[in-house]
């Protein structure tokens, strides 16, 4: 939601803040302060609780409520008077947002954004809910009636609200515990995750349950991994269903690219308009794997006009990508994507208009809100053949159209950016565009990533090469959480497959031993989301469940697993495994709150390939071989190029894999090997499938 701020309206405390969201909020009457010690100094020397509001810059009823409450005189008037007001940018604080979150999930079973939460002067949360109308409307309290009756119970039943904030705490503090329960590490917990998706699996529409409706990249890439390990050819077929309905659908943004957030509906029709950094990073991953164990060019294409959407529009010059894109412009939620039957006649010739709008599922009534969603209800072939027209030539003519409403849509007002830097998700998009060089065959990718990955560990670090979490404005801020060091160790590992330049390894191996040091629980294996160094908060979690990005723990199991067999290193092999041990009783219990943990365990499991490529005299027959070798879905793999004139920076990570594998008579040598055993060499592109074990689809 875009507004013109009057200049003469007074800041408050936010005006001095970097991100886009608090800064929104910075010309509010509410007396907002930032999560600071003197914020927090005020609430104990006033011994008033504290009002904790908690949102992101993209959260459309984020905006709706400062809209509605924040910007209201008599609301404001009331919260200046009786609380410390403090506001929260959830991707700065998600170490805030989940310990809160976790309180309104207890007090109501669900939760979302905007989060409200009031808190006593020590910080234990006592009552709390999502976004509330100003005034009670459709079975929803009013705002102004829950301020007036939590001020009121702290004036007049103190005890009791202290009594249910530490019982609230309690019940936190138990949330953040590590899973209890501790089972087998085996492929039954693939088998049983696999069966759990399916039977949450939408036949018709594709992904899983009803509305709304979520992409869950990582769930579909266990479904690759249960299709791969079992044959089982029910989770492939649901794969592809899920990934041709979403790309055909309306979430998907069938003129610039790009995933947006979720679909309202069980169609993929009608999505929140926002689009975030991390979901067009993993759905990359998803399509690539796709492409990769199916050869659907379609998914190919997915990935390159989501990929070239993130450089046009996200990428930061100089390097690193921006975190978010607004579902609303001009006040309206996607108005910046929808089109009118006229607008389309308009902007195209008649006949171009006739295939469009047929093949795009245009009318006049539109299709959501007297608009239209652009998406493709028949397949390409069907429609081609209703319409009489050779499919080439019609893809021919939707590809002109499409670059021509393109065009027309530059010039419209587009939704406002959230320019914040931000180190987890970076390293997913690293990760994504690193496997896509590779993958793709596209090199663009790789510097892009490499581009990345440099900003981050040049300007998003202390002086002792710690990781800070988020930059933006010239500066970089807060220390980085357990995501940002695995997210960014998992990104480097993938970049170097693609690079093979030792440099990004050197880089990974620093950042996994700083992050073993922080955040290690030596006491229950697995890791901490905030490092032992953190300001001291009422609960330390034990970050374990997938939510719109994978888990802490389940992305450092995944990059020690990783880097461990990239560089011979036991020791992160079995913190990896001990890592995955602790989850492992969620992981049979609930399998789809762990889709990046069962990833992780599938690389355990093996087989888990080292593939060596050393260079003879031809170059162009290794490009060739490492083609033949990304082209396959082989999941469980790590990757090592290398030749003789190669720099020692660049064989020094690998050298334990390198060790006595050099070409003989300058001609190419692969060696596929397991733990270090090796079978014997291959010098010849047909052979390699068979010494990968490829399941064809």
């Amino acid at each position: 939601m875009n507004r013109d701020t009057p200049a003469n309206k007074p800041l408050n405390r936010l005006g001095g803040e970097t991100s886009p969201y608090l800064l929104q909020h910075a010309h509010n009457p509410v007396a907002w302060q930032p999560w600071d010690a003197e914020a927090l100094g005020h609430a104990r020397d006033r011994d008033c609780p504290i009002f904790l509001s908690i949102g992101y810059s993209a959260c459309h009823w984020c905006h709706v409520m400062e809209h509605e409450s924040f910007e209201d005189e008599g609301i404001a008037g009331f919260l200046n008077k009786n609380f410390v007001n403090i506001k929260v940018d959830r991707e700065e604080r998600p170490d805030l947002d989940q310990l809160y979150m976790n309180s309104v999930v207890a007090i109501s079973g669900r939760g979302g954004w905007p989060m409200s939460v009031f808190l006593t002067p020590d910080l234990r949360p006592f009552f709390g809910g999502t976004y509330w109308p100003p005034a009670a409307r459709m079975g929803m309290p009013g705002f102004r009636d829950v301020i007036d009756r939590v001020r009121a119970a702290w004036d007049q039943r103190r005890a009791d609200v202290f009594s249910g904030a530490g019982e609230l705490t309690d019940a936190v503090k138990r949330m953040c515990r590590p899973p209890s329960g501790q089972v087998e590490l085996n492929d039954t917990l693939l088998h049983n995750a696999g069966r759990e998706l399916l039977r949450a699996f939408d036949p018709r529409f594709g992904g899983f349950g009803q509305a709304p409706k979520f992409p869950h990249p990582m769930d579909l890439r266990v479904l690759l991994r249960v299709w791969n390990r079992f044959g089982n050819a029910e989770a492939l077929d649901a794969v592809r269903i899920t990934c041709d309905r979403m790309a055909n659908g309306g979430i998907y943004d069938q003129l610039g690219g790009g995933f947006h957030r979720y679909s309202t509906d069980e169609r993929w029709l009608v999505p929140h308009f926002e689009k975030m950094l991390y979901d067009n990073a993993l759905l990359t991953s998803a399509y690539l794997e796709a492409f990769q164990a199916m050869g659907d060019p379609n998914y190919a294409r997915v990935v390159r006009e989501t990929l070239d959407y993130v450089i046009r529009e996200m990428a930061q010059p100089g390097g690193g990508f921006y975190s978010t894109q607004d579902a609303d412009s001009e006040g309206e939620e996607g108005r910046f994507f929808v089109w009118t039957e006229r607008e389309i006649d308009e902007l195209l010739d008649p006949v171009e208009s006739r295939l469009f709008v047929y093949c795009y599922d245009v009318t006049s009534a539109g299709n959501w809100e007297g608009h239209n969603i652009l998406n493709r209800v028949k397949p390409h072939d069907e429609a081609a053949l209703m319409l009489g027209v050779d499919p080439d030539e019609l893809a021919g003519v939707l590809a002109r159209c499409r670059r021509k409403l393109f065009q027309a849509r530059t010039g419209r007002v587009a939704p406002g950016r959230d320019e914040k830097v931000l180190a987890s998700w970076n390293g997913l998009m690293i990760s994504a565009m690193a496997q896509a060089a590779g993958v793709l065959h596209e090199s663009n990718y790789a510097a892009v990533a490499a581009t990345a990955a440099d900003f981050v560990l040049e300007r998003m670090r202390h002086e002792d090469g710690s990781l800070l979490h988020a930059y933006k404005d010239q500066r970089a801020r807060f220390n980085a959480f357990l995501d940002d060091y695995a997210c960014l160790i998992d990104g480097l590992a993938e970049l170097y497959q693609t690079t093979f330049q030792g440099r990004y390894l050197s880089a990974a191996l620093e950042l996994a031993a700083d992050m073993v040091s922080r955040f290690h629980d030596s006491e229950a294996g697995g890791f901490f989301y905030t490092s032992h160094d953190h300001e001291q908060l009422i609960a330390r979690n034990t970050d374990s469940q997938d939510n719109a990005t994978p888990s802490g723990n389940a992305m450092a199991a995944t990059a020690l697993l990783k880097l461990g067999r990239l560089c011979a290193r036991s020791d992160f092999e079995e913190l990896a495994e001990a890592t995955l041990r602790m989850i492992s009783g969620q992981l049979e219990r609930a399998p789809m709150s762990g889709g990046q943990s069962l990833i992780a365990l599938d690389f355990l499991l093996g087989p888990t390939r080292e593939i060596v490529l050393v260079d003879g005299r031809d170059p162009g027959e290794g490009d060739r071989m490492l083609h033949a070798v990304c082209d396959t879905f082989v999941p469980n793999k790590v990757l090592i190029r290398s030749h003789s004139g190669d720099e020692p920076e660049n064989r020094e990570p690998v050298a334990a894999l390198l060790a006595g594998r050099e070409c003989v008579d300058e001609r190419l040598i692969v060696w596929v090997c397991e733990r270090g055993s090796c079978r014997l060499p291959v010098t010849s592109v047909g052979d390699l499938p068979a010494e990968l074990g490829v399941r064809n689809a």
